[in-house]
């Protein structure tokens, strides 16, 4: 099958990581994949934030920054329409990004199939955490693009739940969580141990680290407890760094904590492979996030919210213990329950492992689900 593949994602980030994935997923089956996208990340280290197109409109007026994001639009249906007409593509699947409703023009106008990946809903959130001038005008284009894909592909039901508020049907949804390469992030190497962590209980965080995160609390309670064979270890950076590290010298906890920095994509199988009680503590609420699945297919204990979101993937006491959201101290407790727990820290390890089977969380699985519906979909015309 020949796939066309649009979106409009400039950094190298967790984005481009569920983008690179499927489109290496559909490769790998056979199918043709021609891409119409910005070329922006490629070459440049992960973490980019999009380079000089995100300089340039950090300096913009709001207005003008999402007045230029919208007549993108036209140019991108011109290069769909040029894409189209050189390469005969069986389909379309687009990643949904807001003012760009152009992959649904093309779809119409070329009468192709189209299925919208939808990775959080992105009118509410510009509005709630960066603020957005063009409001009607943004949530016309989102809710144009989804109300016309034939196909909308939510990462969680709580995502779904914004669809349909919509008024897209039901029998255009399909809820498709993000995944993991299976041969990349498999069970935890013991080998892969680095001598600093051998034989500790390591308490680990990935990501980009800010106060909401909690980390001073976690030291603070870890330090507290006066183990010798506890480390915390946090894979990532942040702008909160700093603070840990001078809290830890504060604490005399320095020589059981660890902070990696930026690492890349390659490295971190290796780091998950040094922690044993994995941490998520806050998430967006609508969120399918990429390192908790990793933290299921590399078999770690999980400490996360309780958030619906993450109860589509996550059961008390069965994969991960859950915390009521925001309530820190819960938190706590569970991550000193677990290091006190041999026992009930083992049956969650071999639980997260087996979710990734039972709940079918791989890229090659989504792939599957994403070439499925388009064959069905040709069938039956």
């Amino acid at each position: 099958m020949k796939i066309l593949y649009h979106h409009r994602v400039a950094s190298k980030d967790g984005q481009y990581v569920h983008i690179d994935a499927i489109v290496s997923q559909l490769r790998a089956k056979g199918h043709e994949i021609i891409m119409v996208a910005p070329n922006v990340a490629e070459g440049a280290d992960f973490g980019s934030d999009g380079g000089w197109v995100a300089a340039i409109r950090s300096k913009m007026p709001r207005f003008i920054s999402e007045l230029l994001e919208f007549s993108y639009s036209f140019l991108v249906f011109f290069k769909l329409l040029k894409a189209i007409r050189q390469h005969r593509p069986d389909v379309i699947y687009e990643r949904y990004n807001l003012f760009l409703p152009a992959g649904i023009w093309a779809k119409k106008l070329c009468k192709l199939p189209l299925q919208l990946e939808v990775n959080s809903p992105l009118y509410d959130e510009r509005k709630q955490y960066g603020g957005i001038t063009l409001a009607r005008l943004a949530k016309w284009s989102e809710y144009y693009a989804w109300r016309n894909a034939d196909r909308v592909l939510p990462v969680t039901n709580v995502l779904a739940d914004y669809i349909r508020a919509a008024g897209v049907s039901d029998d255009k949804i399909k809820v498709i969580p993000n995944g993991v390469d299976r041969a990349v992030f498999s069970a935890q190497e013991q080998h892969n141990r680095a001598a600093q962590f051998a034989g500790k209980i390591v308490v680990g965080f990935v990501g980009f680290c800010r106060e909401w995160h909690q980390l001073d609390q976690v030291m603070n309670k870890l330090a507290a407890m006066n183990n010798r064979h506890i480390h915390f270890l946090v894979v990532g950076d942040g702008p909160v760094i700093g603070e840990l590290v001078a809290q830890a010298e504060s604490l005399g906890f320095a020589e059981a904590f660890t902070t990696t920095g930026l690492v890349s994509r390659e490295d971190m199988p290796y780091w998950l492979d040094q922690i044993d009680i994995a941490l998520q503590p806050a998430v967006t609420p609508w969120a399918s996030p990429l390192k908790l699945l990793e933290y299921l297919a590399k078999g770690l204990a999980i400490v996360a919210p309780d958030t619906p979101n993450i109860k589509e993937l996550l059961r008390h006491e069965h994969n991960a213990l859950l915390f009521a959201k925001n309530n820190d101290t819960q938190m706590i407790t569970h991550i000193q329950t677990l290091i006190e727990n041999a026992q009930l820290r083992k049956a969650l390890q071999d639980n997260a492992l087996a979710t990734i089977e039972d709940k079918r969380l791989s890229w090659s699985d989504n792939a599957d689900c994403i070439v499925d519906w388009f064959n069905e979909h040709r069938q039956s015309k």
